[in-house]
This record gives C-alpha cells, sequence and structure tokens, in this order.
C-alpha cells in the first residue's frame, strides 16, 4: 500500500486512542493541486460520492428529472416517508413500481422511521433503502430510451456505460477499476484527485448545464440528498452554495462556489472524521467555511459527556 498520511487523531481524556489515515486532495480555482495529503493520485472507490455523476448521466439520458426528484437521485437519503413518496411518483410516472427497484431491502437510516415501520408490523424494503432515489432515476432513463430494463445493473447495459462516460468525462482519467457497489450499481474507480476534479466540475458547470443542474438541485434541496439530521444535508445547509456528497468506506468530497474542491479517503472505512477533515483541507486553501464551525469537531464521549474530541493534525505541505 501506498503511504497514508495521519488525516485525523481520536484523543480520549487526553490519550490519542485511535489514528485515521488516508489522502485527502484540495484543489484550488484554477484546479491546481493546492493540498496534497497522502496518495492522492492512486485509485479509489467512490462509493456514494459518485451518485451526482450517475444522476448527471440519467439526466443527460432523458430522464424527466428536476429540483427535488433531480436532488434525490443524486442523493443517499434516509428513508423518510417524503422520501419514498418522492421514488414511488417518479416511478410511477414511468409505469413502474418499487418491484421495478434492483437495490436490496433496507431498513431506513432514519431512526424514528424505522420504529415506525417496526410498530406498524413492516420490514425492510427496497423504497426505503438510501439509493432508491438513483434507482428509481436510473429506471426513469432506461424507459425513457427504451433500454431493457431488468438487466439496467449490467456493467456493459447503455446507462451504466452513459454513467462511466460521464464518470470519466469530469474526472478527466480514466476509470481505474470497475467494481459493485453496495446497492449493486457499478462503480468505476478514480484517483482522488479525479473524484475532487468530478464535484468541482459540478459547481463550475455554466448555469442550466446538465452537472450545474445537478448541483443546484442538491443545494436547494439538501433534504433529498440526505436527509432529517443527516451531515450532508445539514452541511450545506450551513455553507449556502456548497455541494457536498459523502460515500461508504471513509469517502466524502465537497466542492465550494469559489471553485474549490477537497476529498477524502480514510483508508480504514471509517466516515467519523470525512467532514471534520474536508474542512481542514478547506482551510488551509484559505476558504472560508464560517458557519460550519459545528461540523469541524466530532466528541468523544465517556459515560454520555465529553471526555475529548477527534482532531486534525493537518498542515499545509506547501
Amino acid at each position: 500500500m501506498p503511504e497514508h498520511a495521519v488525516l485525523a487523531e481520536v484523543v480520549r481524556s487526553g490519550f490519542t486512542e485511535s489514528v485515521h489515515y488516508g489522502a485527502a486532495v484540495g484543489l484550488g480555482p484554477s484546479g491546481r493541486a493546492e493540498v496534497a495529503l497522502g496518495p492522492v493520485d492512486a485509485p479509489v472507490l467512490p462509493r456514494s460520492s459518485g451518485k451526482p455523476l450517475q444522476a448527471l448521466a440519467c439526466l443527460v439520458a432523458g430522464a424527466a428529472l428536476a429540483g427535488p426528484r433531480l436532488a434525490i437521485a443524486a442523493g443517499s437519503h434516509t428513508g423518510e416517508d417524503f422520501h419514498v413518496r418522492l421514488v414511488a411518483e417518479l416511478l410511477a410516472d414511468y409505469g413502474l413500481g418499487f418491484d421495478a427497484l434492483g437495490c436490496p431491502p433496507s431498513w431506513p437510516e432514519d431512526q424514528p422511521a424505522a420504529h415506525a415501520l417496526i410498530r406498524q408490523g413492516h420490514g425492510p424494503s427496497r423504497e426505503r433503502m438510501n439509493c432508491s432515489g438513483k434507482h428509481a432515476a436510473m429506471l426513469a432513463a432506461c424507459v425513457a430510451n427504451g433500454w431493457d430494463v431488468p438487466s439496467y445493473l449490467a456493467c456493459d447495459h447503455p446507462l451504466q456505460q452513459r454513467v462511466r462516460a460521464v464518470t470519466e468525462e469530469l474526472a478527466g482519467e480514466k476509470a481505474a477499476h470497475v467494481a459493485v457497489d453496495g446497492c449493486g450499481t457499478p462503480l468505476f474507480g478514480l484517483s482522488l484527485t479525479g473524484l475532487a476534479r468530478t464535484v468541482r466540475a459540478l459547481v463550475l458547470a455554466p448555469a442550466g448545464s446538465g452537472p450545474r443542474q445537478v448541483a443546484d438541485a442538491m443545494r436547494r434541496h439538501p433534504e433529498y440528498v440526505g436527509g432529517t439530521g443527516h451531515q450532508n444535508t445539514d452541511l450545506m445547509r450551513a455553507l449556502p452554495g456548497a455541494v457536498a456528497k459523502g460515500g461508504a468506506e471513509g469517502v466524502f468530497v465537497v466542492a465550494l462556489e469559489s471553485g474549490h474542491a477537497a476529498a477524502v479517503k480514510v483508508i480504514d472505512g471509517s466516515p467519523r472524521a470525512t467532514t471534520v477533515i474536508a474542512l481542514a483541507v478547506l482551510r488551509l486553501m484559505g476558504c472560508d467555511v464560517s458557519g460550519a464551525e459545528a461540523f469541524e469537531t466530532v466528541e468523544v464521549l465517556g459515560g454520555g459527556v465529553p471526555v475529548g474530541r477527534i482532531v486534525t493534525p493537518l498542515r499545509s505541505p506547501r
């Protein structure tokens, strides 16, 4: 493995209990890497940080996506009732139901919603899975083009080839690896720098263009990108104009209207410090992230009260 950088430390009662290693890159308005920590040019799997690219591919393929529908296509929703209603409406407009979804059944990530389902005697379902909005958008694109619906998750399906083309175009590089994501969709590996380029391209795209439509939908409807209490949702509200998207296994991307972008990969796969790290990278580049102070600290609890916190020892390599 390439040498990874220390990105965060977990300090409990004055003792460094754990350390998160990984890579982090910060791109400036020119697109040049102003911060590079760890192997930023090594391939990573974007996981759900690539959902905005999948949503863009569905949009340019002809799916009728706008506003909340485009935001939920680019998001990892928490499975609340309003999310499920929107997924149902999108599918119904294309003559489909929840049974067409190829994502696995899941409990909603929102605990009140999960508890309500348990009280009602319901179990996990595909529509409550955090990726159901993306899958609904993919199905819509298939119907709009007359493409085969049951095989929409196959890597050689026309839709997934569109996703690959969009991903490679915005990243400025070829996919380094092809894998299967947790929800069953093909996943195209990129360097961390390439991943940062993709989210930067969304916010800097001309008004009205496909990439800009995705960015605008996410910023205007952050509750569909995540949900109640979701960190991506709350961070975008705290930083107006920002686009933020986390992914499994310690991946996180964020871009500002200024053209600054940061991408993080924590190599142990933990997401608990990714937002803290990304904001530190933005600060290293001189970005104003005031308003997001609440996301720059993660408390460490002992007996239910704070006894420490997660800190970032990041220093500019310049």
